[in-house]
């Protein structure tokens, strides 16, 4: 039976005290997905297409833009008045203004720590989770690639974050060292950046505050009392957090399911992955509750 999809466009709502943006797709009565991203990365990084067909196969999709990112609140660069826990708490807060007792988690990269500690302290918020490109720490496990390391050690140096074109560029040619070889189109990718652009209310702001913050070491975090079912996405060709930060999580939260996504990088999985990923998040998300 053909489903009429149903979006809401962008809305600010008040969460843990302070102005979010958030959009969702399909219909309330479905259960909820909740897609939290990475760090300098707006809810646009959720492409439309995957959240339509997430919302498709009987999903209410829910994407945000983190502090510091989009439309949501704003600080001075260099100034964030926030730490990481404050960011689990925007996204309990986003549950609430939305009157969702539970959602399936979907957290990609910084995202992803944000999901891990979601499902460790509000384990009764978590219907199920979902981590990609992400990991749970370890001194055994392998650092970054050489060839990232090194484009970390020579930055390509700030625009004028007025000078549109100049951002796009910067932000364009900073994605290119985490790209694996089945990526976005060029210029897809450029038409998205673009769009982020247009929508974000300081982009000096999204692209300094997120690596400033600060964690908060006082309540250690165990991947073995995770008890969210547990599917864990991770690029095989990830220079940041290479595979086997994948495979840890994996072996280390209980009962927890690893898919690799072939040829991805440290990014958003690509259209030529959505099939496999809509897929599994389906399957993974069916039947557990709301």
């Amino acid at each position: 039976m053909h489903r009429t999809l149903r979006r809401s466009g962008e809305k600010i709502v008040r969460a843990n005290g302070v102005d979010l943006c958030l959009e969702t797709f399909g219909d309330p009565a479905d259960a909820a997905i909740l897609l939290i991203g990475g760090a300098a990365a707006s809810m646009d990084w959720w492409y439309d297409e995957l959240c339509e067909r997430l919302a498709g196969g009987g999903r209410f999709v829910v994407r945000y833009d983190l502090r510091d990112t989009g439309r949501s609140v704003t600080y001075a660069p260099g100034k964030p008045p926030y730490r990481g826990p404050d960011l689990v708490a925007d996204a309990v807060g986003l549950l609430d203004a939305l009157g969702l007792a539970r959602a399936h988690v979907v957290g990609i990269s910084m995202g992803g720590g944000i999901a891990q500690r979601l499902a460790f302290d509000h384990a009764d918020r978590v219907a199920s989770l979902t981590l990609m490109s992400t990991s749970g720490g370890g001194d055994d496990l392998p650092p970054m690639s050489e060839e990232l390391a090194a484009a970390f050690e020579s930055p390509p140096a700030s625009p004028d974050w007025a000078d549109r074109s100049a951002v796009v560029d910067w932000v364009v040619e900073s994605n290119r060292p985490f790209i694996g070889s089945v990526t976005l189109d060029e210029g897809e990718l450029r038409a998205l950046v673009e769009r982020i652009y247009d929508r974000t209310n300081d982009m000096a702001s999204t692209q300094t505050n997120h690596w400033l913050l600060e964690s908060d070491p006082s309540t250690p975090l165990r991947l073995d009392e995770i008890t969210a079912p547990t599917l864990v996405f991770h690029g095989t060709e990830d220079p940041l957090l290479p595979f086997p930060h994948g495979e840890a999580l994996a072996r280390e939260i209980p009962d927890a399911r690893l898919v690799p996504l072939e040829g991805v990088g440290h990014e958003m999985p690509p259209p030529a992955t959505w099939g496999l990923v809509v897929a599994e998040l389906l399957g993974h998300t069916e039947s557990r509750g709301s």
